[in-house]
């Protein structure tokens, strides 16, 4: 190996190295614990077999088939990684459901082609019909976390709404994987090295943006912090009178399973913009906030029908006991609702 292929080899495999170590990292030492580290570490892992296949099959081209089998599974597994790494950070989401089912599923049906057709794997047979599929798994897993980003992405394009440290970070996240797909897809126009080298460059780059952003420690925390505290006055005034009109032509607060993502949804924004605008400039945690509405609406049942029994108005607004009614009815209004009725 001359010092030109030495100097390609190290470059190539720093990126797949580095990979590995902090995939273990954010699996074992990350605090906090979260879904989404875990979803990270995991892509990272799984990048770090796929590109290190690619390094060692460049400069071997007689490497076992097995770790040329190896690194098309691990292939097959990044696209669920970002998807649900995405959608966890977005949504907030302690638990994201339904993930294992993905992973297992696209890992068994792998090694069982890996099993049973071996010849797919070997390059100079020609699989190209399954490489193929893999490759278009991952595009259809990038495409499906692109429409979680939509409102992200609009972000970009509307000037009243700032990128947060978070949109940047995720952005960034998706457009990378993104650019290793193409970089990938296109290697019989340039180099197989290519791909390889594209992981490289755009792991560093995106761990040198963590480490010139001053909010670099939101982006992996569970919970989300921000610098500009509160949204801009017109701006909260536009989403606040939209949230007050859904709210009162949805009676979302009906629901007693109604949570944050869900109203967010009903707004087309993403949680932490919802939250942001409730806890910072509306002064109101989301659970005060819907038991406000929940409350309001129980008076008006209690000054209206007199049928229902007060525990009857309290499941019927959304409350999903007797005690947590009569609590929130007491917090919010100075008085029971016994109290209260007897005045009609």
């Amino acid at each position: 190996m001359n010092f030109s292929n030495e100097l390609l080899f190290f470059f190539s495999a720093l990126g797949v190295f580095n990979a590995l170590l902090i995939s273990f990292y954010f699996f074992f030492y990350k605090k906090p614990k979260t879904i989404s580290n875990f979803f990270f570490g995991f892509m990272l892992l799984m990048f770090a077999i796929r590109v290190g296949k690619s390094v060692f099959f460049y400069f071997n081209s007689n490497l076992a088939l097995v770790y040329i089998q190896m690194g098309l599974s691990a292939c097959i597994l990044i696209g669920p990684a970002l998807y649900f790494y995405i959608k966890s950070v977005i949504y907030q989401e302690k638990r994201t459901s339904f993930w294992a089912i993905h992973f297992l599923s696209l890992l068994a049906l792998t090694i069982w082609v890996g099993y049973r057709f071996p010849e797919t794997f070997n390059p100079d047979i020609g699989g190209l019909a399954w490489i193929d599929i893999i490759y278009s798994v991952w595009m259809i897993y990038i495409l499906a976390s692109g429409y979680h980003l939509r409102c992200t992405i609009k972000k970009i394009f509307i000037k009243k709404e700032k990128i947060t440290g978070l949109d940047f970070w995720v952005l960034s996240t998706f457009i990378g994987n993104l650019i290793i797909w193409i970089a990938y897809r296109t290697v019989n126009y340039t180099s197989y090295i290519v791909g390889a080298l594209s992981f490289s460059f755009i792991f560093y780059l995106l761990f040198l943006l963590i480490h010139f952003n001053r909010r670099k420690e939101d982006i992996f925390n569970d919970r989300v912090k921000y610098s500009d505290k509160k949204i801009e006055t017109e701006e909260a005034v536009l989403l606040a009178n939209k949230l007050k009109q859904t709210m009162n032509e949805n009676k979302l607060y009906n629901d007693p399973n109604l949570k944050l993502k869900d109203v967010a949804k009903s707004l087309n924004i993403v949680p932490h913009r919802l939250s942001q605008l409730l806890n910072d400039n509306l002064d109101k945690s989301f659970t005060s906030f819907i038991n406000e509405y929940r409350i309001n609406e129980a008076k008006r049942l209690i000054k209206e029908n007199d049928k229902l029994t007060l525990e009857a108005i309290g499941y019927e607004c959304g409350f999903n006991s007797k005690s947590t009614f009569y609590s929130a009815f007491k917090k919010h209004s100075g008085t029971t609702p016994s109290q209260f009725k007897s005045q009609f």
